[in-house]
Formats: structure tokens, sequence, C-alpha cells
């Protein structure tokens, strides 16, 4: 799984740490009812995370978009704005589960957090 922020937000670790939790736990709801079997599959094998940075909400809405298209299981979190964004702010961007290599096609050239 990789979760995706927006550089440009500066959000204390905090409020990053409890919006990639939200990515997380829809991804891996969307993941038991769409893909059950990939999901045990990756709950075996370790359940890997990866956070990555874009520059801002044009490009994770690309990429979301660009994700979505292809199929994989992903979930774009927009806050509710009850602390340091405004409500309905895109923040993050849940990817997978799903096999390394199909998430690299599309994050492979994005820095770590």
């Amino acid at each position: 799984m990789v979760i995706v922020t927006r550089a440009d937000l500066k959000l204390s670790t905090g409020k990053l740490a409890a919006q990639c939790g939200h990515a997380v736990m829809e991804c891996t709801l969307k993941a038991k009812k769409e893909t059950p079997r990939s999901l045990e599959r990756y709950r075996r094998e370790g359940a890997r995370k990866i956070v990555l940075a874009v520059k801002d909400q044009r490009e994770i809405e690309m990429l979301h978009n660009q994700i979505k298209g292809y199929g994989l299981i992903c979930h774009l979190v927009r806050d509710a704005g009850h602390t340091e964004v405004p409500s309905g702010t895109v923040t993050v961007l849940g990817i997978g589960p799903a096999p390394r290599k199909e998430i690299d096609k599309f994050t492979s050239d994005l820095q770590l957090l």
C-alpha cells in the first residue's frame, strides 16, 4: 500500500498521521469488499506501507484519476475541516493493497516523505 501526501499543506505530524490512517482504513475496507484474496495476501506478507509526497492538489488528483482508471484500489481523503485545513481539502491518497509493481507504475518517480 502507498499513501501519497500533499507537500504544500504543511500538516502537523499528528494531522498527517491521522489522514494516512483514514486512507489505510478506507482502502482496506474497499479491498475487503472488492479483492478479499488480495487483501489477505497483503496481510500475510506484512502489510507494507510507503508514504510518498506530491507537490500539490493538482498532482494528487491527477494521480488519483490515473490509478482509478487503471482499476487499482484507491481512496482520496478529504478532510472534515475541524482542525488545520478547511472542510473538503484533499489531504492524502491511499493506493492498494496491490502488487508493488502495479503501484510503482504510477508512483516510482515520487519522493519518500
